[in-house]
């Protein structure tokens, strides 16, 4: 009873404090800010753009923090590790540190030694693979007439391609999909009770199903990352079992969600500027730059975070040592100082300063192969489809950090055979 009359008085009194918060927010700057907000998550941009033109070094109520959302400031402050730190990152409900929660020398010493699966030669060597995939995948779908993009391609795909590269039997591919999109919810900050029990199922299920894995490529070493993780060493220092086994796992996390929001994102912002769909299908000669565009409108990531490590200033604003500072990725992707005509979708812009990728020493490793798998998948698409129309209006995920559509339902028109 007593329980029940807390979580009763929990339910009620919340909405009240963050309408408080929020309320104190508007009073001091003119403007609010809340990323959890149904409105907010389903179309950020306004927002970003009230707080870029009211208060760009915005103080938040909601969280201890300050949100930024101005191109230069958020691009100084990722590059910028001596004075706004990436690590520290305390998760709380897992035992979990990556290379994205470090910092040098650390962050320097491990990043060495991962980068090398990802050579420019070797994520090119992949692209063939990557098309037999997504023609496979869209076989799976041939006859019909709708059908949702995400679970048919934009899901799928990436977790195939990085199952594959780590080296994980295809009879595995099931239950280690289902566990690496449990495992990509550790990014978000706020989760919920079931959330956080899903989580941390899917990092036990992989620290183990991984270990195994690493054991057996120790023995007998095949083409894949993993034993080239095993085997690579820079200066004499090898990755340790449980550094390997956490880089795995980043790899796993940060290399399936952001390709998967990529392409549904992507395919998403060209069905609603159909003229921009159909220069794509006139001129494919453009499909790397439209790639860039389509990150740079719709970033798969909307926001990164630092803790300063010293009193610093932005914006005119004194920010004190310990205090969060959450970059808006995607405020900064429609500065109209950093981009003319921001709002606007131009598959032909080239102009690629956009930061869906971060900046500095913490630059996504897998830029490369995520901008090839979503050259490929959309270039399938349009291949094979002479008509591609929204079927229904998509749900945004309900998250903070990551942002993407739940599904995505398409009507499709079969090209006829040349």
């Amino acid at each position: 009873m007593r329980e029940a009359l807390l979580r009763t008085t929990e339910t009620v009194l919340r909405p009240l404090v963050i309408q408080s918060l929020l309320a104190w927010e508007r009073l001091e700057s003119g403007v609010s800010y809340n990323p959890t907000s149904r409105d907010v998550q389903r179309d950020p941009y306004p927002t970003y753009e009230r707080l870029r033109r009211r208060d760009p070094v915005h103080r938040m109520r909601l969280v201890d923090a300050w949100a930024i959302t101005q191109h230069q400031d958020i691009d100084a402050m990722l590059r910028d590790s001596r004075r706004f730190s990436n690590g520290g990152r305390d998760y709380g409900y897992v035992d979990y540190v990556s290379l994205l929660d470090m910092d040098p020398p650390d962050h320097t010493r491990l990043r060495a030694l991962v980068v090398k699966a990802f050579t420019p030669r070797a994520v090119a060597e992949l692209a063939p693979r990557i098309r037999q995939t997504c023609e496979e995948l869209l076989d799976d779908v041939e006859g019909t007439t709708r059908f949702d993009l995400i679970e048919a391609l934009a899901f799928p795909l990436p977790v195939i391609v990085i199952a594959e590269m780590l080296g994980v039997p295809p009879a595995d591919r099931d239950r280690f999909k289902n566990w690496s999109q449990d495992a990509a919810l550790s990014v978000e900050p706020a989760l919920d009770p079931g959330q956080v029990r899903r989580v941390q199922r899917a990092f036990g299920n992989l620290r183990e199903y991984l270990s195994g894995l690493i054991e057996r490529y120790q023995r007998e070493p095949q083409n894949n990352m993993i034993s080239a993780l095993v085997a690579v060493e820079e200066a004499g220092d090898r990755l340790t079992r449980e550094e390997l086994v956490m880089t795995l796992m980043l790899l796993l996390v940060a290399g399936h969600e952001t390709t998967r929001n990529l392409i549904g994102n992507g395919m998403l912002a060209l069905l609603r500027h159909p003229d921009q769909l159909q220069r794509l299908r006139d001129h494919p000669e453009l499909m790397e730059s439209a790639v860039h565009e389509l990150l740079r409108y719709d970033a798969p990531v909307q926001l990164d975070s630092r803790v300063v490590r010293e009193d610093t200033e932005i914006g005119g604003k004194r920010i004190r040592k310990g205090q969060r500072v959450i970059g808006l990725i995607g405020a900064a992707n429609r500065d109209p100082e950093a981009f003319a005509e921001p709002n606007l979708l131009d598959i032909g812009r080239e102009d690629r300063s956009h930061l869906s990728f971060g900046r500095g020493i913490h630059y996504c490793l897998g830029s490369s192969l995520a901008v090839l798998e979503g050259r490929i998948a959309l270039a399938a698409l349009l291949r094979r489809f002479s008509s591609i129309q929204l079927a229904a209006e998509p749900q945004h995920l309900s998250v903070v950090v990551l942002r993407g559509v739940r599904e995505l339902w398409i009507d499709v028109e079969r090209a006829s055979a040349a």
